[in-house]
């Protein structure tokens, strides 16, 4: 019960990581702030949570600042602190075209969701964790954003920036005991990668999804939310500014196409 009486707010929570980050936030006691643009998730989310989980949810945008504002007063409204922001939303782009064929609006999106939201959330609910001087900021990035070959152009750009973000905010609060640190999965089944893992299974390689890494299987949201649960506890304390892969050692290897059989 690591976070019985603190407040976290999680982006993102109407499937996938959010969703269980959101549930592993809930058994361990947390009061629950949950975001998503899609109203018919959330729902879903909240009605999965245990019962008598004190949760408040709101679908908004997050790279719209005057949302993440507003939504950051009437959090401070019904519950007067913030301990824990996840920041999870995030987009993955229409998959993996070369330079010469990059969409100009889709990069602008993906920014905006993947890199504006975090640091809007970040910028609102900050004033109030130096007030109290505690806080954990927890980005959801990916193994996408420290090597090539796991994502799109864009998708990739705006998760290296997101991890470069936990570190130069990390900085910036630290002093005033804040902690932000990231997350970076590898691949695990969301509603965001469905289509990869629909593909293989279509082609008949659906047993070959997570071979490329050196767990020979792809992770799950459970295991993702566990490290945000650990990076967002007391017992992470001495830790900030790190992006930490969980992603069954797929980053620990050259993981070069026809390297490993």
């Amino acid at each position: 019960m690591r976070f019985t009486g603190r407040v976290a707010i999680v982006t993102g929570a109407g499937g996938g990581i959010g969703r269980a980050t959101a549930a592993r936030l809930a058994a361990e006691g947390a009061r629950l702030v949950l975001v998503d643009w899609a109203a018919e998730g959330l729902a879903e989310t909240v009605a999965q949570l245990p019962a008598g989980t004190d949760v408040m949810s709101a679908p908004l945008d997050v790279s719209q600042e005057d949302q993440v504002q507003s939504l950051v007063e009437r959090v401070m409204e019904r519950f007067g602190q913030i301990d824990v922001l996840c920041n999870n939303a995030g987009i993955s782009g229409s998959g993996y075209p070369p330079i010469d064929q990059q969409d100009r609006d889709e990069w602008a999106r993906l920014l905006d969701v993947n890199l504006i939201g975090p640091m809007l959330l970040s910028k609102h609910v900050a004033p109030s964790m130096k007030a109290r001087r505690q806080g954990a900021i927890v980005n959801t990035a990916s193994v996408a954003g420290l090597r090539s070959g796991a994502g799109g152009n864009a998708y990739s750009a705006s998760k290296a920036a997101l991890i470069n973000l936990t570190m130069t905010c990390a900085c910036d609060l630290g002093e005033w005991n804040v902690r932000v640190n990231a997350v970076c999965p590898g691949l695990v089944e969301t509603g965001m990668t469905r289509r990869v893992f629909e593909a293989a299974r279509e082609q008949g390689k659906g047993h070959k999804l997570g071979s490329r890494c050196e767990l020979r299987r792809y992770g799950r949201p459970e295991e993702v939310a566990a490290a945000i649960a650990f990076l967002a506890s007391d017992d992470a304390s001495f830790i900030t500014g790190q992006a930490l892969p969980v992603d069954g050692g797929n980053t620990a290897s050259l993981n070069l196409p026809g390297m490993k059989v």
